[in-house]
């Protein structure tokens, strides 16, 4: 049955997960729009020795599960921090899932204005900077709203690797306190808190963009 005493005692361990969980989000997301672009970019524009090595790593990370991934660089990489590791790992993981997103915005930039770009001989950084890039972003926003919710939701993976996020405070309080179905609840509450209300955001910028 439920305790409203032992939840409330699992309430400030869940809290100070959700922090840990906040932050891994925040960070991981960060690495992966920046290397997400730069994927894109790379694949798009790149020499083609450089791109179809790259086209095939991305390919590589997208099709093995997270939690492998996780646990391999926990192996390969023992003396860097498991916050960091995590994040790492999370930004790497999705930034070949946003480099397609990104891919899709790039293609969908109207032919009519590379062709001006190349008439006016605009070089090609500043064509990519100034043209390209800036409408590309504003058509995936949406996705990347979407994305990052889904990357939220799969920080409780990083308690393999012993980071000390929301759910692996929650199983701990449940394990000393024998209250594993207060503490998974308040967890499962945060996570429904945080993530609902942003995915409604997110579907509303859709349908401001798509007008």
């Amino acid at each position: 049955m439920w305790d409203g005493e032992a939840a409330g005692a699992a309430l400030p361990a869940v809290l100070a997960g959700f922090g840990v969980t906040l932050l891994a989000t925040v960070l991981g997301f960060a690495v992966a729009a920046i290397l997400g672009l730069a994927l894109a970019v790379v694949q798009r524009a790149g020499p083609r020795w450089v791109a179809v090595p790259v086209r095939g790593a991305a390919g590589f990370v997208r099709s093995t599960p997270l939690l492998v991934q996780l646990f391999a660089a926990w192996v390969l990489i023992p003396a860097l921090d498991a916050l960091a590791l995590g994040v790492l790992v999370l930004g790497v993981h999705y930034a070949t899932y946003l480099s397609e997103v990104y891919r899709t915005g790039i293609d969908a930039v109207p032919r009519g204005q590379w062709e001006a770009c190349t008439a006016l001989s605009l070089p090609r950084f500043r064509v990519w900077r100034a043209v390209v890039l800036p409408q590309a972003v504003r058509n995936v926003l949406p996705p990347l709203g979407n994305y990052a919710v889904s990357l939220f939701k799969e920080t409780p993976l990083l308690s393999v690797i012993t980071v000390h996020e929301m759910v692996h405070e929650a199983n701990t309080f449940g394990s000393t306190h024998f209250a594993y179905l207060e503490s998974f609840t308040l967890a499962g509450a945060v996570f429904l808190l945080a993530s609902w209300p942003t995915s409604l955001l997110v579907r509303r910028l859709e349908a401001h963009l798509a007008h």
